[in-house]
Parts: C-alpha cells; sequence; structure tokens
C-alpha cells in the first residue's frame, strides 16, 4: 500500500469518527457528504455488533439502547487501528471508568473487562497442557519448579461482584440477581481468573490465597516463592487439583538457574 492510499485511509477513519477534516474523496459535493454520512451510519452498526458480540453481559446492564449509544460514542474516542474488529475494544473498561456520566454503575467497567478477557481468551490460540511434566513437582523442591499457567489466563482484582454479575445475565432466572443485588449493597468485590476449558472460556471465582499465588506464578516466580505469596493455610493439593480440572494449567519445568552446571576439571 502506497504512502498516499494508507494517509487516505487513515483521514478517511478519522472522518467516519466525527474527527479532523473530510478525506480527498474522489468525489466532492452533495453526493461524496451523502456517501460519506452512509459510511459513518454502517460504522455506527459495525460499532454496536462488534462490541455487542465481545460484550454480552455489558449489553445486557444498559439495555440495548443505551449499549448502542455507548458503542457509537467509543468509537468515536477509539476507533479501530486494525481491520479486525474483535481485536477492538481493549481500551473500553478505562473509558468507562473515566465517563462521570456512568458514576453511579461503577461496577460496570470490571465488568467490561470480565466480558473482553473472555472474549479474547477464546480467540487465544490453542496452546495443549503437558500434564506429564506435572511428575516434576515429586522429584525436585519447589525453588527448583517452574509451574507454568495456561497461556491467556487473566486475573483480577474487583471491588465489584462482577463474576456473579455474569453468571447472573447469564441465567437470566430473576432469583439469580437477588445474591447479586445483596453484593452491591454491602459492597463486597471478588477476585476472578479467566482461562479456557476447550473451546470456552470460563470465569472462575478465587480465594485472596489463589489469586496471590497464581499472580507469583505469572510474574515468573520459582513455586516456592509463590507458595510464600500465598501465605500460611493455602492448600496446593487442593489448588492443584482444582488446576488441573479447570485446565489453568500448562506443565511444570525444572527452573534454568536451578541446574547446575556440568563440572569442567580433568578427572583423576
Amino acid at each position: 500500500m502506497s504512502e498516499a492510499e494508507a494517509r487516505r485511509q487513515r483521514q478517511l477513519l478519522a472522518a467516519l469518527s466525527l474527527r479532523g477534516e473530510p478525506p480527498a474523496l474522489r468525489e466532492r459535493g452533495a453526493r461524496a457528504e451523502r456517501g460519506l454520512a452512509a459510511y459513518r451510519a454502517n460504522a455506527s452498526a459495525l460499532a454496536e455488533r462488534a462490541l455487542a458480540a465481545a460484550c454480552p453481559t455489558l449489553q445486557a446492564m444498559l439495555g440495548e439502547a443505551d449499549f448502542a449509544a455507548l458503542a457509537r460514542a467509543f468509537w468515536r474516542d477509539h476507533p479501530p487501528q486494525r481491520g479486525d474488529l474483535g481485536e477492538w475494544g481493549g481500551e473500553l473498561p478505562g473509558w468507562i471508568a473515566a465517563q462521570a456520566g456512568l458514576a453511579e454503575w461503577p461496577w460496570l467497567a470490571d465488568s467490561a473487562w470480565l466480558d473482553l478477557a473472555l472474549h479474547h481468551n477464546e480467540r487465544a490460540a490453542d496452546v495443549s497442557p503437558e500434564l506429564a511434566s506435572l511428575a516434576l513437582l515429586g522429584e525436585a523442591e519447589p525453588a527448583q519448579i517452574d509451574l507454568r499457567l495456561a497461556a491467556g489466563m487473566q486475573l483480577r482484582v474487583s471491588a465489584h461482584p462482577i463474576a456473579s454479575i455474569h453468571a447472573a445475565h447469564r441465567s437470566g432466572a430473576p432469583e439469580a440477581f437477588a445474591p447479586v443485588r445483596a453484593a452491591l449493597a454491602a459492597g463486597q468485590g471478588e477476585a476472578v481468573c479467566v482461562s479456557r476449558a476447550g473451546w470456552h472460556a470460563q470465569v472462575h471465582r478465587v480465594s485472596a490465597r489463589e489469586l496471590a499465588f497464581m499472580l507469583t506464578l505469572l510474574r515468573g516466580a520459582s513455586l516456592a516463592v509463590a507458595l510464600e505469596a500465598a501465605g500460611e493455610g493455602f492448600d496446593f493439593g487442593a489448588w492443584l487439583q482444582r488446576a488441573i480440572e479447570a485446565e489453568w494449567l500448562k506443565g511444570a519445568a525444572r527452573r534454568i538457574d536451578s541446574v547446575k552446571p556440568h563440572s569442567t576439571e580433568p578427572s583423576t
């Protein structure tokens, strides 16, 4: 693509998002303006559909009309930077948190994050677990082991019950919302883990100890350091069983810094 064509496309994107001057279209006048208006209308529809596919819980909470308005406003402020609209939306949680008009519903931003985490997790590349490597847990000291979590896993602590909100909207049953209202009234938050089992991304509530343990592993620390971060009372055996069932684990490996180099001294 030539630089001139790339510049024209950037100008068109700016015009579609109602920012900047209209691009150097091949036509001028009323017909060109009508065409650009049609592109803008289509962009609004694309924004609504793309964001609804990624954020069904957010759409359910806002209702279709308000969600459509939010999608259009978000498109104007953060237009897509690539052709795959499935990758669009990463700035949405922060954008929602900055909207003064949405301050009455402070859980919307974290709920949007959870929707997007699930959406992007399902689009990630498949990685086969190497569970046979877990035999290393019985062969080496924790300080010598890297326990590797599945690719695409995301963890978050929210001041709001976002896992419960998500589950209630997926259920749709009226009685499912009673504990959500109670948790919101009490100011109860939740820590969540997003991972994939098979083809489907899932939400798991995790305890503070589980969260500390897994966050430490994700930072590349050894199993020993992660166990220390989880603190006394952390049941590693129970966590391991849960991790295997939920497909949180990729496998285990011996830490490179724990492998002693072979001696270079001559034998006698």
